[in-house]
This record gives C-alpha cells, sequence and structure tokens, in this order.
C-alpha cells in the first residue's frame, strides 16, 4: 500500500503504541458496562475514574470537572447548546476564527432568538483588544473564543480576553484541541482568569478517535444534549466507550511527556520548512503570531491550494488545504477571509502540520517534491497557452 509521508497532523494523529496496549484489554476481557454492579462493572468504572484523573491532571483541571464526550464537536455543543438551554436568550459571542464544531451550533443558536456577533481578528489572525472590547459593549452571555486556530496555528491570549470580559458576566468557553499537547494548558489558571469551559480530543495527540472531554467549571449550569441514563454527572448520558477513554486518558499522560523539547523540535522544523518556502515566494499566513510549533499555513503564487495538494498526494506526501473538517467545502477558508486575506489567494493556501516523529528529511524531501510540483504546473501552463 502507498504511504506517503504525513505532514497533517493537525487533522488528525496515529494511535500511539502505548495508546493502543492500554485500550484493547477494554474490547475482550474487560468488556463490562461502567454502571453495573458487579466485578464486571466496577473494573469498568474504575478504568473511567483513573482516566478521568489523567486527562485531569494532563490540563491542570479537577476530576470532576471533566464530562467525557465524543470528541470535540461534541463538547463544543455541549457547552454552546447547554448553556444557551439554561439562558434567557441573548448574544452570543465567537471569534470569527472559530471551528465549525462552534460556528455552526452558534448560527444554530441564532434562529432560535440569540443574536451571533463575531469577534474580528487582524491580518495575523489575532484577537486585538479594540475589536474584542466593541464586541463586549454588546454584552454577550456566551462567549467562545479558540486557544489556538487549526488553520493558521496563531495561539491567542485567552486568559486576558476572559479577564477583559469579566464585567460582562459571560460564560467564557476555549475550544483547547489544537492547543493540547503542542502547549502548556492550564484550565485551572484560565478558570482563575475568567475561563468556565474547555474543550478537549483524544485523536489530536496520539488517542483514539471518538473521546473528548468538555472540562467545565462545576458551578455552571448546562443542560445536557443527550438525556438518558444520567451518565457523566448528568451532562452526557450514554453507555462509556470505556476503551476510548482509556486511551485518552493515557494520551494525555504522554503528550505531557518532554512537551517543551518535542515543541522545540518541531518549531526548528518549521522554521526550516518557511525559510525554503520563503525561496519558493510563498506567503506565510500569521507569520507575525504567536503560533503552534508545527503548524505552517502558506499559498503560492498563481496555484490552486485543492490541486496543490492532490500532486503533493501522488508525489508521496500527505498536507491539507484547510481545516479537514471543512476540506468537502470549495469556498475559501474562513479563517483567512477574516484575516482579509484576498479570496483567489486564499484558495491556494497549503498547510503543512508536523508530528512527533517528523523528521529533517521529511521538511527537505517536502520542499523537493513542492518544487518539483510547481515546475510541473508551470510546465502544463505554458503548454495550455
Amino acid at each position: 500500500m502507498f504511504q506517503p509521508t504525513y505532514l497533517d497532523f493537525n487533522a488528525t494523529t496515529p494511535v500511539h503504541p502505548a495508546v493502543l496496549d492500554a485500550m484493547l484489554p477494554h474490547f475482550s476481557q474487560q468488556f463490562g458496562n461502567a454502571s453495573s454492579r458487579h466485578e464486571y462493572g466496577r473494573a469498568a468504572r474504575r478504568a473511567i475514574d483513573e482516566a478521568r484523573q489523567r486527562v485531569a491532571y494532563a490540563v491542570g483541571a479537577h476530576p470532576t470537572e471533566v464530562v467525557f464526550t465524543s470528541g470535540g464537536s461534541e463538547a463544543n455543543n455541549l457547552f454552546l447548546k447547554g448553556a444557551a438551554a439554561v439562558m434567557a436568550p441573548g448574544t452570543i459571542a465567537i471569534s470569527a476564527i472559530e471551528h465549525p464544531c462552534v460556528r455552526e451550533p452558534a448560527r444554530q443558536l441564532a434562529r432560535r432568538a440569540w443574536r451571533l456577533v463575531e469577534i474580528p481578528v487582524d491580518n495575523q489572525c489575532r484577537i486585538t483588544s479594540a475589536g474584542f472590547g466593541a464586541v463586549l459593549a454588546s454584552q454577550p452571555g456566551l462567549i467562545s473564543v479558540m486557544l489556538a486556530n487549526n488553520e493558521t496555528g496563531a495561539v491567542q491570549d485567552v486568559a486576558a480576553l476572559a479577564d477583559a470580559a469579566r464585567p460582562t458576566r459571560a460564560w467564557f468557553h476555549t475550544d483547547a484541541v489544537q492547543a493540547l499537547g503542542k502547549l502548556p494548558v492550564n484550565f485551572r489558571e484560565l478558570n482563575g482568569a475568567g475561563v468556565h469551559a474547555m474543550t478537549l480530543s483524544a485523536h489530536k495527540i496520539g488517542g483514539p478517535k471518538g473521546a473528548g472531554a468538555l472540562v467545565a467549571d462545576k458551578r455552571m449550569e448546562l443542560q445536557p444534549q443527550i438525556a438518558g441514563g444520567g451518565h457523566e454527572r448528568g451532562l452526557r448520558s450514554g453507555t462509556e466507550n470505556v476503551a476510548a477513554i482509556v486511551g485518552f486518558g493515557v494520551a494525555c499522560e504522554l503528550a505531557m511527556t518532554d512537551l517543551e523539547a518535542r515543541a522545540a523540535r518541531q518549531r526548528d522544523l518549521r522554521d526550516a520548512l518557511e525559510q525554503g518556502l520563503a525561496a519558493m515566494n510563498a506567503t506565510i499566513f500569521a507569520a507575525d503570531a504567536r503560533r503552534l510549533p508545527n503548524t505552517s499555513y502558506f499559498t503560492l503564487p498563481d496555484l490552486d491550494g485543492e490541486t496543490l495538494v492532490g500532486k503533493l498526494d501522488r508525489a508521496g506526501f500527505a498536507v491539507a488545504s484547510g481545516a479537514a473538517c471543512s476540506s468537502a467545502n470549495p469556498e475559501p477558508s474562513h479563517v483567512l477571509l477574516a484575516m482579509g486575506v484576498d479570496a483567489a489567494l486564499a484558495r491556494g493556501a497549503v498547510r503543512v502540520s508536523l508530528g512527533p516523529d517528523s523528521s529533517a528529511a521529511d521538511v527537505r524531501g517536502f520542499l523537493a517534491a513542492l518544487g518539483e510540483t510547481i515546475n510541473q504546473l508551470g510546465r502544463m501552463s505554458a503548454l495550455t497557452h
């Protein structure tokens, strides 16, 4: 089977061998339902409790603040819809660069008497104090600002934003899915600054797909979006996916190991990549912002991003033209448009996101393949004119 070099780690990651080893028994001999009162059930409950402790420890939270979900999308929906359901309709404010699993539920609320406002960003994908201040003047009841953007990698100063929002008494949420495992993430510190809830996902950090969490201040009132047997403190009913939850816990533990050294290695690789891209006259988006150490989002003159991604795949390198969850949408990236990027330029965007095992040889190989692909496209263009 042809296997291109994988450079799309912001989309998903391979399950770490230690995670898989921890999960496997829960598909066979340790198969109990965690709600059962016999030993099989008690063993499953212990496994979930241990995983909850691991997830909580990784992000500086208390285990009772961790609500397991099927992933980041469900956690984001649980916050937005769950909080809105127990409030009188008002204003919901989200950043203009949020993932679709924040944008779409916010738009659903806007069709149910809520007023939706978007927090603008500058040309480096950063929320400015002036822009945020103007939004706060609308007295939002709910605010959601992602910690790190999945496309550009730009990191927001969420603690400062939450602190500035305190006078509104809004419930403040941050999607930390992309930040976990790449940056230090501490819910206790964020909570102290005014953040009330935070979203996590397992499959971005070497864990399985199908597991995530909403880390929520217990003072928040949320209406569950899945009703039933009252699992997860009554906030998310449904028989727990024990294997995935166990894998999530182990993945969180591993993600915290050598975090700074891993980030430094990836930053060096990204810088080497961007030096090569600059030599090809590439535009690097959000280059002047604080970014995730593994992420580079760029465009090249007069090239279509989807075409380039397809040709690079055939050349042996798997990269992305934007967010994996929006790959079926032919429209330019809403993130780049929010940054003021021209739509034609935005259509050429390509994202490279490095992983823990990415190497200098991967970067060199990618740059060589990119250069050859550009030459091929140039020759094809010359033949058609």
